[in-house]
Protein backbone atom coordinates (compact mmCIF):
# COMPACT_ATOMS: atom_id res chain seq x y z
CA UNK A 1 0.00 0.00 0.00
CA UNK A 2 1.54 3.68 -0.80
CA UNK A 3 1.73 6.19 1.74
CA UNK A 4 -1.37 8.37 -0.53
CA UNK A 5 -3.47 5.09 0.05
CA UNK A 6 -2.02 4.42 3.37
CA UNK A 7 -3.31 7.80 4.34
CA UNK A 8 -6.65 7.61 2.87
CA UNK A 9 -7.37 4.12 4.70
CA UNK A 10 -7.62 6.39 7.87
CA UNK A 11 -10.85 7.04 9.87
CA UNK A 12 -14.17 5.07 8.45
CA UNK A 13 -17.37 6.34 8.51
CA UNK A 14 -20.47 4.51 8.94
CA UNK A 15 -22.88 5.52 6.45
CA UNK A 16 -23.09 1.58 4.65
CA UNK A 17 -21.70 2.20 1.09
CA UNK A 18 -22.93 -0.55 -1.27
CA UNK A 19 -21.11 -1.89 -3.08
CA UNK A 20 -22.41 -1.17 -6.80
CA UNK A 21 -21.75 -4.21 -9.10
CA UNK A 22 -19.15 -5.40 -6.79
CA UNK A 23 -20.70 -7.38 -4.09
CA UNK A 24 -20.31 -6.38 -0.24
CA UNK A 25 -20.44 -3.14 1.74
CA UNK A 26 -17.99 -0.56 1.90
CA UNK A 27 -18.34 2.38 4.63
CA UNK A 28 -16.56 4.97 1.83
CA UNK A 29 -15.92 5.22 -1.63
CA UNK A 30 -12.23 5.39 -0.95
CA UNK A 31 -12.77 2.07 0.88
CA UNK A 32 -14.28 0.57 -2.31
CA UNK A 33 -12.12 1.89 -4.88
CA UNK A 34 -9.25 0.28 -2.03
CA UNK A 35 -10.97 -3.31 -1.75
CA UNK A 36 -12.50 -3.73 -5.56
CA UNK A 37 -10.38 -1.29 -8.01
CA UNK A 38 -14.04 -0.41 -9.64
CA UNK A 39 -15.64 3.04 -9.00
CA UNK A 40 -19.34 3.83 -10.41
CA UNK A 41 -19.22 7.44 -11.42
CA UNK A 42 -22.95 9.04 -12.48
CA UNK A 43 -22.50 12.28 -15.00
CA UNK A 44 -24.48 13.58 -17.73
CA UNK A 45 -24.45 12.47 -21.02
CA UNK A 46 -26.64 14.67 -23.12
CA UNK A 47 -24.66 17.54 -22.24
CA UNK A 48 -22.01 18.45 -25.53
CA UNK A 49 -18.89 20.05 -23.38
CA UNK A 50 -19.67 18.55 -20.33
CA UNK A 51 -20.94 15.09 -20.25
CA UNK A 52 -21.99 13.69 -24.13
CA UNK A 53 -21.77 10.31 -24.64
CA UNK A 54 -22.03 9.05 -28.24
CA UNK A 55 -22.79 5.23 -29.39
CA UNK A 56 -21.11 2.76 -26.85
CA UNK A 57 -18.19 4.86 -26.21
CA UNK A 58 -17.64 6.30 -22.82
CA UNK A 59 -19.03 10.10 -21.99
CA UNK A 60 -16.65 13.04 -22.77
CA UNK A 61 -16.55 16.71 -21.88
CA UNK A 62 -15.03 18.92 -18.85
CA UNK A 63 -16.92 17.44 -15.84
CA UNK A 64 -15.74 13.44 -17.20
CA UNK A 65 -12.07 14.54 -17.36
CA UNK A 66 -12.73 16.22 -14.06
CA UNK A 67 -14.18 12.66 -12.85
CA UNK A 68 -11.32 10.66 -14.02
CA UNK A 69 -8.75 13.20 -12.22
CA UNK A 70 -10.63 12.74 -9.07
CA UNK A 71 -10.72 9.27 -9.36
CA UNK A 72 -6.85 8.71 -10.36
CA UNK A 73 -5.85 10.85 -7.35
CA UNK A 74 -8.10 8.47 -4.84
CA UNK A 75 -6.12 5.67 -5.75
CA UNK A 76 -3.06 7.13 -5.70
CA UNK A 77 -2.31 6.64 -9.06
CA UNK A 78 -3.03 2.91 -9.40
CA UNK A 79 -5.26 1.81 -11.89
CA UNK A 80 -8.74 1.96 -11.36
CA UNK A 81 -11.97 0.62 -13.48
CA UNK A 82 -14.84 3.62 -14.17
CA UNK A 83 -17.78 2.54 -14.60
CA UNK A 84 -19.95 5.48 -15.98
CA UNK A 85 -23.23 5.75 -15.41
CA UNK A 86 -25.81 8.98 -16.25
CA UNK A 87 -26.91 10.87 -13.89
CA UNK A 88 -30.07 12.99 -15.01
CA UNK A 89 -30.86 16.00 -12.48
CA UNK A 90 -33.76 14.79 -11.60
CA UNK A 91 -32.34 11.64 -10.29
CA UNK A 92 -28.95 12.58 -8.64
CA UNK A 93 -29.90 12.45 -5.02
CA UNK A 94 -31.93 8.90 -5.52
CA UNK A 95 -28.76 7.65 -6.86
CA UNK A 96 -26.38 7.89 -4.53
CA UNK A 97 -28.50 6.83 -1.56
CA UNK A 98 -29.78 4.08 -3.06
CA UNK A 99 -25.87 3.13 -4.20
CA UNK A 100 -26.61 3.15 -7.39
CA UNK A 101 -23.92 5.43 -8.20
CA UNK A 102 -20.59 6.11 -6.01
CA UNK A 103 -20.01 10.11 -6.66
CA UNK A 104 -21.42 12.26 -8.94
CA UNK A 105 -19.66 14.67 -11.23
CA UNK A 106 -22.58 16.32 -13.39
CA UNK A 107 -22.78 20.26 -12.93
CA UNK A 108 -24.18 19.68 -9.64
CA UNK A 109 -24.77 22.80 -7.84
CA UNK A 110 -24.76 23.25 -4.09
CA UNK A 111 -27.74 24.41 -2.56
CA UNK A 112 -29.14 24.40 1.33
CA UNK A 113 -32.07 21.96 -0.09
CA UNK A 114 -29.40 19.60 -1.36
CA UNK A 115 -27.05 19.77 1.42
CA UNK A 116 -29.27 17.80 3.65
CA UNK A 117 -28.94 14.59 1.42
CA UNK A 118 -25.57 14.87 -0.11
CA UNK A 119 -22.31 15.36 0.93
CA UNK A 120 -19.91 17.75 -1.18
CA UNK A 121 -16.90 17.66 -2.08
CA UNK A 122 -15.59 20.47 -3.58
CA UNK A 123 -16.04 22.36 -5.61
CA UNK A 124 -14.14 22.12 -8.30
CA UNK A 125 -15.88 25.34 -10.07
CA UNK A 126 -17.91 28.45 -9.89
CA UNK A 127 -20.12 28.38 -12.86
CA UNK A 128 -22.27 31.84 -13.87
CA UNK A 129 -25.74 31.43 -14.35
CA UNK A 130 -27.08 32.84 -17.68
CA UNK A 131 -29.50 32.57 -20.66
CA UNK A 132 -29.80 31.18 -24.13
CA UNK A 133 -32.26 32.34 -26.49
CA UNK A 134 -32.71 32.56 -30.57
CA UNK A 135 -30.15 34.06 -32.26
CA UNK A 136 -32.82 36.16 -34.24
CA UNK A 137 -35.16 36.60 -30.96
CA UNK A 138 -34.52 40.35 -30.86
CA UNK A 139 -36.95 40.90 -27.91
CA UNK A 140 -34.55 39.46 -25.51
CA UNK A 141 -31.33 41.52 -25.00
CA UNK A 142 -31.04 41.39 -21.29
CA UNK A 143 -31.99 39.44 -18.47
CA UNK A 144 -34.63 41.74 -17.26
CA UNK A 145 -36.37 41.35 -20.98
CA UNK A 146 -37.44 37.80 -19.46
CA UNK A 147 -40.64 39.38 -18.27
CA UNK A 148 -43.76 37.34 -19.39
CA UNK A 149 -41.52 34.96 -21.81
CA UNK A 150 -41.72 31.19 -21.86
CA UNK A 151 -39.12 30.22 -19.19
CA UNK A 152 -37.86 26.41 -19.93
CA UNK A 153 -38.27 24.25 -16.34
CA UNK A 154 -35.96 21.67 -16.75
CA UNK A 155 -36.68 18.35 -14.29
CA UNK A 156 -34.83 18.13 -11.05
CA UNK A 157 -32.62 21.76 -11.99
CA UNK A 158 -33.62 24.45 -9.65
CA UNK A 159 -31.88 27.30 -12.12
CA UNK A 160 -35.85 28.50 -13.25
CA UNK A 161 -36.25 29.65 -9.75
CA UNK A 162 -33.43 32.42 -10.07
CA UNK A 163 -35.66 33.82 -12.53
CA UNK A 164 -39.02 33.50 -11.44
CA UNK A 165 -38.82 33.82 -7.23
CA UNK A 166 -37.94 36.15 -4.98
CA UNK A 167 -35.52 36.23 -2.47
CA UNK A 168 -33.21 34.24 -0.80
CA UNK A 169 -34.43 31.03 -3.36
CA UNK A 170 -34.51 32.95 -6.42
CA UNK A 171 -33.20 36.41 -7.74
CA UNK A 172 -35.05 38.02 -10.31
CA UNK A 173 -38.46 37.60 -9.12
CA UNK A 174 -40.18 37.90 -12.33
CA UNK A 175 -43.44 36.89 -13.83
CA UNK A 176 -42.46 34.19 -16.90
CA UNK A 177 -44.60 31.10 -18.75
CA UNK A 178 -42.62 28.15 -17.20
CA UNK A 179 -42.49 24.98 -19.85
CA UNK A 180 -41.62 21.84 -18.73
CA UNK A 181 -38.98 19.82 -20.56
CA UNK A 182 -37.13 16.84 -19.55
CA UNK A 183 -33.63 17.82 -19.06
CA UNK A 184 -31.48 20.34 -20.63
CA UNK A 185 -31.17 18.96 -23.95
CA UNK A 186 -35.16 18.79 -24.54
CA UNK A 187 -35.35 22.56 -23.00
CA UNK A 188 -32.65 23.35 -26.22
CA UNK A 189 -34.71 21.05 -28.23
CA UNK A 190 -37.99 23.14 -27.30
CA UNK A 191 -36.30 26.87 -28.35
CA UNK A 192 -34.92 25.31 -31.28
CA UNK A 193 -38.83 24.61 -32.06
CA UNK A 194 -39.94 27.63 -31.02
CA UNK A 195 -41.77 25.91 -28.08
CA UNK A 196 -40.66 28.46 -25.70
CA UNK A 197 -38.22 31.13 -25.73
CA UNK A 198 -35.46 31.33 -23.17
CA UNK A 199 -33.16 28.36 -21.43
CA UNK A 200 -31.11 29.90 -18.25
CA UNK A 201 -28.92 27.61 -16.66
CA UNK A 202 -25.18 27.50 -16.43
CA UNK A 203 -23.24 29.30 -19.02
CA UNK A 204 -20.93 26.54 -19.58
CA UNK A 205 -23.95 24.12 -20.12
CA UNK A 206 -25.73 26.89 -22.37
CA UNK A 207 -22.32 26.96 -24.40
CA UNK A 208 -22.30 23.52 -24.98
CA UNK A 209 -25.29 23.64 -26.83
CA UNK A 210 -24.63 26.93 -28.78
CA UNK A 211 -21.24 25.56 -29.92
CA UNK A 212 -22.94 22.12 -30.89
CA UNK A 213 -25.18 23.95 -33.25
CA UNK A 214 -23.16 27.50 -34.33
CA UNK A 215 -25.20 30.44 -35.06
CA UNK A 216 -28.48 29.02 -34.38
CA UNK A 217 -28.49 30.29 -30.32
CA UNK A 218 -27.24 33.11 -28.65
CA UNK A 219 -25.82 34.10 -24.94
CA UNK A 220 -27.19 36.92 -23.16
CA UNK A 221 -23.52 37.39 -21.40
CA UNK A 222 -26.01 39.16 -18.43
CA UNK A 223 -25.20 36.42 -15.41
CA UNK A 224 -27.51 36.23 -12.63
CA UNK A 225 -25.88 34.26 -10.18
CA UNK A 226 -22.36 32.39 -9.86
CA UNK A 227 -23.46 28.45 -8.80
CA UNK A 228 -20.56 26.12 -7.30
CA UNK A 229 -20.49 23.08 -8.89
CA UNK A 230 -19.43 19.75 -6.69
CA UNK A 231 -18.93 16.67 -6.50
CA UNK A 232 -22.00 14.17 -4.97
CA UNK A 233 -21.38 11.52 -2.65
CA UNK A 234 -23.34 9.58 -0.21
CA UNK A 235 -24.61 11.71 3.01
CA UNK A 236 -22.19 11.60 5.35
CA UNK A 237 -18.81 10.10 3.44
CA UNK A 238 -16.73 12.82 4.58
CA UNK A 239 -13.55 10.57 3.86
CA UNK A 240 -13.86 10.78 0.23
CA UNK A 241 -15.13 14.46 1.06
CA UNK A 242 -11.92 15.27 2.22
CA UNK A 243 -9.86 13.27 -0.51
CA UNK A 244 -11.98 14.51 -2.83
CA UNK A 245 -10.87 18.88 -1.58
CA UNK A 246 -7.40 17.46 -1.54
CA UNK A 247 -7.83 16.02 -5.46
CA UNK A 248 -9.65 19.72 -6.64
CA UNK A 249 -6.90 21.56 -4.39
CA UNK A 250 -4.39 19.73 -6.84
CA UNK A 251 -6.29 20.04 -9.67
CA UNK A 252 -6.07 23.84 -9.71
CA UNK A 253 -2.67 23.90 -8.44
CA UNK A 254 -0.95 21.44 -11.33
CA UNK A 255 -3.04 23.86 -14.13
CA UNK A 256 -5.33 21.00 -15.04
CA UNK A 257 -8.49 22.76 -14.13
CA UNK A 258 -7.08 25.41 -16.39
CA UNK A 259 -6.42 23.50 -19.40
CA UNK A 260 -9.77 20.91 -19.22
CA UNK A 261 -11.82 24.65 -19.65
CA UNK A 262 -9.72 25.36 -22.42
CA UNK A 263 -9.57 22.15 -23.95
CA UNK A 264 -13.33 22.00 -24.01
CA UNK A 265 -14.70 26.02 -23.81
CA UNK A 266 -11.71 27.89 -25.59
CA UNK A 267 -13.18 28.67 -28.39
CA UNK A 268 -15.89 30.63 -26.53
CA UNK A 269 -16.13 33.89 -25.58
CA UNK A 270 -16.57 33.30 -21.92
CA UNK A 271 -14.74 34.16 -19.39
CA UNK A 272 -13.77 31.10 -17.54
CA UNK A 273 -13.39 29.83 -14.02
CA UNK A 274 -9.67 30.74 -12.83
CA UNK A 275 -9.68 29.91 -9.42
CA UNK A 276 -9.86 27.43 -6.86
CA UNK A 277 -13.14 27.83 -5.11
CA UNK A 278 -13.28 27.44 -1.29
CA UNK A 279 -14.63 23.84 -0.17
CA UNK A 280 -18.25 23.89 1.60
CA UNK A 281 -16.91 21.24 3.97
CA UNK A 282 -17.45 17.95 4.77
CA UNK A 283 -20.19 17.33 7.45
Amino acid sequence: MNMRRAALAGAAVTVGLAACGGGGSYATVVDKIRNTGTVVVGTKWDQPGLGLKLGSGEPQGFDTDVARYLVNHLTGGDGVRIVWREAPSSNREALLQNGTVDMIVASYSVTEARRPKVTFGGPYAIVPQDTLVRAGDTSIRKTSDLRGKRICLAEGSNSYRRIVDPPPDGKLDLPAHLVNAANYSDCVRKLAANQLDAVSTENLILAGFAEQDPGRFRLLNDPITNETWAVGLKKGDTETCEAVNQAIAGMWRDGTTERLLRKWFGRTDLVLPSTLPRPVGCP
